[in-house]
């Protein structure tokens, strides 16, 4: 029978581990954490942005409070609905090839708001944008 083998001194192990720890933690830092800012900034800019064309969106199109909110809503729905296929599909694909398509995709689709023309249309363009 086969005799468990012994363990490393306590110190050893933990040094390496602490330092890994550490040096994992640089690279998320350095690499990932402007990138996940940079989005952030990209949705913030987003959730500004509809809030001042709403401003003469509602009377250009002659849409009132309750449709603009509503319509504003529909990005929160496709957003629920299309969050884990999504996460799922990152996991699968991976983050280099998902995440920068997803952000051309996003501001494509986001750009498409300056087409709206009526009630319908802001509906499927946020609902759009809450998917990507």
């Amino acid at each position: 029978m086969a005799q468990p083998s012994q363990a490393l001194p306590a110190n050893q192990p933990q040094d390496f581990s602490l330092e890994f720890e550490k040096r994992t933690y640089q690279k998320v830092i350095w690499r990932l954490m402007p990138f996940l800012f940079m989005c952030y900034i990209f949705a913030y800019v987003d959730r500004v942005n509809v809030g001042f064309a709403g401003l003469d969106m509602k009377r250009d199109l002659g849409m009132n409070d309750a449709v603009f909110g509503g319509g504003s809503g529909f990005f929160f729905w496709g957003y629920l609905l299309f969050q884990v296929p999504c996460n799922m599909a990152l996991q699968k694909i991976g983050a280099k090839r998902w995440l920068g398509p997803i952000m051309i995709v996003w501001g494509l689709v986001s750009a498409c708001t300056m087409f709206v023309h009526g009630t319908a249309d802001f509906y499927a363009i946020r609902f759009l944008l809450g998917i990507v």
